[in-house]
């Protein structure tokens, strides 16, 4: 179970443990509280495991230590719970850099995860559940170095559960609405992401959006944290219900107003799509370039 600092992977932990699994928990930072939390609530069955998905050698570690304790009993199930964003912001403005680390972690880390462990997870006929994103289907406004890593971890699962199928390989997706998870709901986190963007955009770019138009991205970002759920009951189960139903949904959808969302994406046309994107997420304002343009038009 990859991602247990905090959220769905810590709550996915303390629940399958509950249920008298033995639990191999990995987390970013063995000291930390998410890790200390797991050590004092969860059986000594639970077994934490430090890793860094965009460190292969963390990887490698995790893998042979789960095959050396595996070998005789079999793994069951693997969940891909670990994901990394810390930009909101229009592409042009997110730094390469951020679409490198999102993938890094979102996608490459998961699937030498996932390909490391399918000897193991083939043998027993096991599951491979993943959370991803509906930032993955649909193109929301400010998050394209997330959605776009999502996006491929959703497709490259898609593949595994077709290619996987002869094996007795079931596999699934989770895609959540928005929960309060790590600091995914920090207002303080998001500002010093902010202000480091600012600062490291080039003077051009940030003359022609302007700085006002990300203060005020973030600003809606921060009230759109309002409406985050903090029970994740209902993606803890739908994670259970991919690992232990005799016949797991293909893909979950758990948090309210997902169905209309694709509904909307699936039978309506694109800029019907867009506009309820925008008026559910982040609706940003005319960059700065361009509303001087209208100022000038409006003085002709």
């Amino acid at each position: 179970l990859a991602g247990c600092d905090s959220g769905f992977g810590q709550a996915t932990a303390r629940h399958l443990d509950a249920m008298g699994f033995r639990v191999f928990a990995s987390v970013l930072d063995p000291q930390g509280a998410g890790a200390q939390e797991l050590r004092r609530s969860c059986s000594p069955r639970l077994t934490l495991l430090q890793m860094d998905l965009t460190k292969p050698e963390d990887i490698q570690r995790v893998l042979q230590h789960i095959q050396e304790h595996t070998n005789s009993t079999g793994l069951w199930g693997l969940v891909n719970n670990a994901g990394f964003n810390d930009t909101i912001a229009d592409a042009e403005l997110s730094p390469l850099g951020k679409f490198r680390t999102c993938m890094e972690v979102n996608f490459f880390g998961s699937l030498e995860l996932t390909k490391g462990l399918l000897p193991l997870l083939r043998a027993a006929g096991g599951r491979i559940v993943t959370v991803s994103s509906p930032a993955g289907d649909l193109p929301f406004p400010c998050l394209a170095a997330y959605g776009a890593s999502k996006a491929a971890l959703s497709l490259l699962m898609d593949t595994f559960r077709s290619e996987l199928q002869p094996w007795g390989v079931k596999v699934s997706l989770i895609l959540p609405g928005y929960y309060k998870t790590g600091t995914t709901c920090d207002p303080a986190f998001w500002n010093l992401q902010k202000q480091r963007l600012v600062a490291s955009l080039p003077r051009e770019l940030l003359q022609a959006y302007g700085e006002d138009y990300l203060e005020e991205i973030n600003r809606q970002f921060i009230q759109f944290m309002k409406v985050a759920v903090e029970d994740l009951s209902a993606v803890v189960n739908s994670i259970t219900d991919g690992l232990l139903a005799a016949n797991p949904a293909v893909r979950y959808y758990p948090g309210q107003g997902l169905g209309l969302m694709y509904f909307i994406h699936r039978y309506l046309p694109y800029f019907v799509r867009d506009l309820f994107l925008k008026g559910f997420f982040i609706n940003p304002k005319l960059p700065r370039a361009l509303r001087r343009e209208q100022h000038g038009d409006a003085k002709k």
